[in-house]
């Protein structure tokens, strides 16, 4: 099975084996690292489920490291808990604004860091499944969750099958389908040799678009099928 990987930057030794030796006893892989430099590589090597980053660091200190964390389009969904010995409301504002996901005060007990930490991880997982229910592209946006689909904000209806070809499209952006695959993926069957169902789908879908001025989303790759 493979364990959350999560990272811990903190200088203080003590406090650096005792969070890693938490995590680990409570189902995590743990890679704890005593300042910014080692622990740039690592996340730009492996990406982990989340990190726990001291304020006070030498060097760098955790809101600089957290600040260019946000700032990297490849890091920046990485939930981030706050370490810090400080406990005034200016401090935690600061890392709460600066992209802190959440903000624990030393001196905190193991539970409570580990309560924390399952916490973060289950509001960032749902929020990534919402994300992940919404495909734009261009001008289309299709919620797979409410079943929504709207151009420029005008929605378009769509049957049950029309909209569920077109989720499969969008969803393999840039791939060309073959009229087989969509078949197969889309209803539910193998049907070797059928084109006409296919064909007639994506022309009313073609056709509710064009309808609120979107051109030539679905194109058709000759001898293969269809793409985004």
């Amino acid at each position: 099975m493979i364990l959350p990987l999560i990272y811990c930057v903190e200088d203080d030794v003590g406090i650096r084996e005792l969070i890693s030796c938490a995590l680990k006893s409570g189902g995590f892989e743990a890679h704890a690292f005593a300042m910014a430099k080692p622990f740039y590589e690592a996340v730009n090597n492996c990406k982990p489920a989340l990190v726990l980053l001291d304020i006070m660091l030498p060097g760098e200190d955790g809101l600089t490291i957290l600040g260019k964390l946000k700032a990297d389009p490849a890091l920046k969904d990485i939930p981030v808990i706050m370490l810090t010995a400080k406990s005034s409301e200016t401090d935690k504002v600061s890392g709460l604004e600066a992209g802190a996901d959440d903000y624990i005060t030393k001196p905190f007990g193991v539970m409570e860091m580990l309560s924390r930490i399952k916490a973060v991880l289950r509001r960032t997982a749902r929020q990534q499944d919402m994300q992940e229910d919404i495909i734009t592209v261009k001008d289309v946006s299709l919620d797979a969750s409410k079943r929504i689909v709207t151009v420029c904000g005008k929605e378009v209806t769509l049957t049950y099958r029309e909209f569920e070809l077109l989720m499969y499209l969008m969803k393999h952006e840039s791939i060309a389908v073959s009229r087989d695959k969509l078949m197969e993926r889309v209803w539910g069957y193998e049907f070797a040799g059928e084109t006409r169902t296919v064909d007639m789908h994506v022309k009313s879908i073609r056709q509710k678009l064009e309808a609120v001025g979107c051109t030539d989303l679905i194109k058709t790759v000759r001898g293969v099928g269809y793409k985004i």
